[in-house]
């Protein structure tokens, strides 16, 4: 399994309409295989941060996806990215 995570920066006036324009690439990673969860949502704090967040079974599935990623409108409207990618050799109950 591996976890995408991290953050987006965007114009704060612009942040909501990133998002909506979004939420066709949200709801096709959802419905793709081996995709285990996939959201983007806005910071509560930080009026231009974008909270990534995805769960993948492996990464060739995630590999897959990524070929239908991001516009190129919606990569220009990044202004700075901080996102990595976790590989994880475990679960537990917390």
């Amino acid at each position: 399994m591996l976890i995408i995570a991290g953050s987006l920066q965007v114009e704060p006036a612009a942040r909501e309409a990133y998002l909506s324009g979004c939420e066709q690439v949200i709801a096709q990673a959802r419905a793709t295989a081996g995709c285990l969860d996939f959201l983007l949502a806005a910071d509560p704090l930080e009026p231009g941060r974008i909270h990534v967040y995805e769960r993948w079974e492996s990464a060739e599935q995630l590999a897959a996806f990524r070929g239908s990623g991001p516009s190129d409108t919606q990569e220009v409207e990044i202004l700075d990215a901080d996102v990595q990618r976790y590989l994880i050799s475990g679960v537990e109950a917390p």
